[in-house]
């Protein structure tokens, strides 16, 4: 590791092994990102689809809980900043969104087969500024009331099939891959997240627990909703979509968990998930101090999370360009080709650099904000 490498220095109060560990919490959503986009599919079946299927969602889902922690580390962790500095901090987020709102049409344009997601992240930023000062009770409620409202909302919101109407505003709000309607929630449990005290192992176990439990309330309660609610088809209760949408199956049902259903429960149980991967990923910074050398990939490619995204975009774009049908050649060899080249930039990138390329441009727009009075 080098000293110029970003996870070195304490953040807000933040100790740098649990920076760490959050950079680690990004790898790994990253490598998950990569899993969903060039692995295996799922479809096929056995361990290799069903390990593939876990990253459907559950990968969106836990950079989205990140973001929303990375936002409460701009404008004040243990306590939110005010005055200038907090003007200051809040203008820096709404930069960030505003060029997420830019980016993410310039990378669709390019036409991988991936759903961008970085204009509905600019959305949810949006959407969740009035929130920086709450405390991680408010939060925690405010996320949990959105969880459980919103999804019923959005249902009541979308048009009929014979609908072709199509509205930028609406497509980001509510009918869109990543809909901040059902998104938001996500943002802001991980800003609940980042009020919490996390200078202890034992606050990192409880996490854990209670990503566990909501991960069973999630999962766990479209299952039994499924079989014990009356009116359910048949075909609906035999199929796994309580937690995953492989098959030809496919089901548009409150009562479902399967990945971007953009339901309650679905909502309920991807964040769970995110809380045990971040709760693991902080545990093992604290237990194993030298676990940190071996992993140190997964932590550089986490520290720059946005350009390892815009990366693979790329990358996609470039295997198409040269005649490689990238639906057809999803393998454990095209996933571990994109994980070994990003990893390597990564850690020859940190070697020299403080920043990764995006996040040193991002950093440099995003400053214009220290000059909001």
């Amino acid at each position: 590791m080098t000293k110029n490498a970003p996870i070195a220095v304490a953040n807000d109060g933040l100790a740098a092994d649990r920076l760490a560990g959050i950079d680690l919490a990004r790898g790994v959503a990253v490598f998950g990102m990569y899993a969903a986009h060039v692995g295996p599919s799922p479809n096929e079946g056995g361990q290799i689809g069903n390990l593939m299927e876990l990253t459907h969602g559950r990968s969106s889902a836990l950079f989205a809980v990140l973001a929303g922690f990375s936002i409460i580390l701009i404008t004040g962790r243990k306590a939110p900043k005010s005055g200038v500095a907090g003007r200051q901090a809040i203008a820096r987020v709404a930069i960030r969104a505003l060029v997420f709102l830019a980016l993410g049409p310039i990378l669709t344009y390019l036409g991988a087969p991936v759903a961008v997601i970085l204009d509905y992240y600019g959305i949810c930023f949006l959407l969740v500024l009035p929130l920086c000062r709450l405390n991680a009770q408010q939060l925690g409620l405010l996320a949990a009331a959105t969880a459980l409202v919103l999804p019923q909302v959005r249902f009541q919101l979308l048009p009929g099939p014979e609908s072709s109407d199509f509205d930028p505003v609406f497509d980001l709000m509510v009918s869109g891959h990543y809909p901040a309607m059902t998104w938001v929630p996500f943002v802001i449990a991980g800003m609940a997240i980042a009020r919490l005290d996390l200078s202890s192992q034992a606050s990192h176990w409880r996490l854990g627990l209670a990503g566990s439990a909501l991960a069973v309330l999630g999962y766990g309660g479209s299952w039994l909703a499924l079989r014990l609610l009356p009116g359910v088809p048949a075909a609906l209760q035999e199929s796994a979509q309580w937690w995953s949408d492989q098959g030809s199956l496919k089901y548009e049902s409150p009562l479902i968990a399967a990945p971007h259903s953009e339901t309650t429960f679905s909502i309920l149980g991807n964040t769970g998930c995110a809380m045990i991967v971040l709760a693991a990923c902080l545990l093992a910074m604290d237990a194993l101090p030298h676990l940190r050398k071996l992993v140190w990939p997964i932590i550089a490619v986490g520290s720059m999370s946005l350009t390892a995204y815009v990366l693979h975009i790329v990358g996609m774009y470039l295997l198409q360009f040269v005649g490689i049908d990238l639906s057809a050649h999803r393998s454990l060899s095209m996933l571990f080709g994109f994980i070994v080249v990003v990893s390597t930039f990564a850690v020859l990138w940190l070697r020299v650099f403080r920043r990764g390329p995006m996040e040193a441009l991002m950093g440099r727009i995003s400053d214009l904000g220290s000059h909001i009075p």
